[in-house]
């Protein structure tokens, strides 16, 4: 494998020296002389060079490593990717959502690896504390602190949010399993008017989920901390201590006593971790994922989604403090439309049809997800496909034929199929069925206990699986508690269904439909705000998209 590096100053020194103990580093590249000079004699078998068109041009570099201000990460990537070369980028990826989208779908179409330098991701620490969560032995994670303080390095180009906060923005938003709904971020310029020093930003999920990020450069003593709070156990991810005390689990409780709230205090439970740098980590899966074609763990989706969160905090930060709700669909999914869904393969498994015993169950295992979870009362039929990232909850089944995208999440006592389709980033809620001929595009969310059917006149004494008519709920769309939707018809893109309603006809992207037979009440924004046309124009109170009107029928403006 030959590596170039773009970019050798502060951080880049270390991505050098990891590259060539690697054996891999091949050429370094930067605009500086004099440290170029130093570079040749420390390490007298790798080339020098002050222009990117040398190492565009040469044919003998496979991949591309840059780390370089962040507003050029996306001219220098796109131009790797477009030379054929892999690229591994430090963060943040780039400054733009649709940069990023561009550089996914480049990545995607030419089969290249595209990987962000998310760190913490690949620290032995962070990778057990994941597991431990995934297993459920933290319980329900009902909320995570982060603290980034430290004494410098202060910067000029970026301030202190873009600087220190996506390494835990990364790490949040992988124990959560799912995107914010909202952002709110506060902070203080103190050392120049239009560059933050310190801020705080807060998180909400959908599932209740909570999470916080405080970072500054103007703190007296240095803090890397990274607590998850669940219900059964604490985890906490102190970086600054050693080895041994990295990570530490605390089984406190809470018990109610005459009705009032007690905590119970446990002793800490010190996790043994092995001592490896995460640089190096990184470095090698990188090498690892282009020598195998691999999926790297901070892909460009990923970074992507690290981006959308950096974006809206910047936003909320600049309109003091205001929340910024996220749309329910990721940008990226635009890119992936376009192939990338090749790029990600879903994880396939068989287990047995018959309902085990607990015995059984436990003898044979439980199937897995890559960054998932499938509690142990759910059964899994033979010839299932479910995505990376998903989660499916207690007394739940899926079966045989149906497929299920990445990052969903599957309620108590949720049915799935026969030959059911579910998107990528579906949030179903309990007590829901989706039958054979259901299809959910990406982004759906399905509220409790709302029903589907799918064939008109069901009567028990005569079959009717040949008379299955499809309902499709298209991109982002809503559907409410216990609303009905009869079979054979379509609810539009980011449609809202209100609870209770009862779906006869078909449903137009963005409307707000409501009552028994469901009319039409309204229309949507693709944030979930309704909507307020003049003039056939309407401009969200909230993300500020625009939307047009024409002939009963709402459009997104670009």
């Amino acid at each position: 494998m030959n590596i170039a590096i773009v970019g050798s100053g502060y951080w880049g020194k270390n991505l050098v020296r990891n590259y060539h103990q690697l054996g891999a580093l091949r050429l370094i590249c930067d605009k500086n002389e004099v440290l170029l000079a130093r570079f040749q004699e420390q390490y007298p078998d790798v080339e020098t060079c002050l222009s990117i068109n040398e190492v565009l041009s040469a044919d003998d570099i496979e991949a591309v490593v840059i780390a370089t201000p962040a507003e050029t990460h996306f001219t220098l990537a796109r131009e790797a990717l477009l030379a054929g070369k892999h690229v591994f980028v430090e963060k943040p990826l780039v400054l733009e959502e649709d940069q990023a989208e561009e550089l996914i779908t480049i990545s995607a179409d030419n089969k290249l690896v595209l990987m962000v330098g998310h760190l913490l991701q690949y620290h032995p620490a962070f990778v057990r504390l994941k597991e431990i969560a995934t297993s459920g032995e933290l319980g329900r994670i009902n909320y995570i602190y982060s603290a980034r303080l430290n004494l410098g390095k202060i910067r000029r180009e970026e301030n202190i949010l873009w600087s220190f906060a996506p390494h835990d923005i990364s790490m949040i938003l992988s124990l959560a399993g799912e995107e914010p709904e909202n952002v709110l971020a506060t902070g203080g310029n103190y050392l120049h008017q239009k560059i933050a020093d310190v801020t705080t930003t807060h998180l909400e999920f959908p599932s209740w989920l909570r999470a916080h990020i405080f970072v500054s450069w103007l703190h007296p003593f240095k803090e890397q901390k990274l607590v998850v709070v669940g219900d059964r156990k604490m985890a906490v991810f102190d970086d600054t201590q050693p080895w041994s005390d990295k990570l530490v689990l605390y089984a406190h409780e809470i018990k109610w006593q005459n009705n009032v709230p007690v905590p119970a205090r446990a002793q800490p439970e010190r996790v043994g971790i092995p001592e490896a740098e995460p640089l190096r980590l990184e470095c090698e899966h990188f090498l690892e994922c282009i020598s195998n074609g691999k999926q790297p763990l901070t892909d460009g989706r990923e970074g992507l989604r690290v981006l959308r969160i950096l974006k809206a905090s910047q936003q909320s930060l600049d309109q003091n403090g205001k929340k910024i709700y996220l749309p329910p669909c990721a940008a990226g999914d635009r890119a992936e439309k376009k192939g990338l869904q090749e790029q990600t393969p879903l994880i396939a498994y068989e287990s047995s049809r018959k309902p085990p015993s607990p015995s059984h169950r436990h003898h044979r295992g439980l199937p897995s997800v890559k960054d998932g979870f499938i509690h142990e009362t759910a059964f899994i039929d033979d010839n299932v496909t479910i995505g990376p990232g998903t989660r499916i909850w207690h007394f739940s089944h899926v079966i045989s034929g149906s497929k299920i995208g990445r990052e969903c999440s599957i309620g108590q006592n949720v049915v799935i199929g026969p030959h059911a389709t579910i998107g990528n980033r579906v949030k179903i809620q309990n007590n829901v069925s989706v039958y054979q001929g259901v299809v959910l595009e990406d982004g759906v969310f399905c509220g409790p206990s709302m029903v589907f059917t799918n064939v008109y006149n069901p009567r028990s004494y005569i079959p009717r699986k040949d008379e299955i008519r499809p309902t499709i709920v298209r991109e982002g769309a809503t559907l409410g508690a216990n609303c009905t939707i009869l079979c054979g018809h379509t609810i539009g893109r980011f449609a809202f269904v209100g609870a209770g309603a009862v779906v006869i006809d078909d449903v137009p992207d963005f409307a707000l439909v409501a009552g028994n037979p469901a009319g039409l009440k309204g229309w949507m924004c693709r944030c979930g705000i309704r909507l307020h046309f003049e003039d056939d124009k309407a401009t969200c109170d909230v993300c500020g998209k625009k939307y047009v009107k024409e002939e009963n029928k709402v459009y997104e403006v670009e």
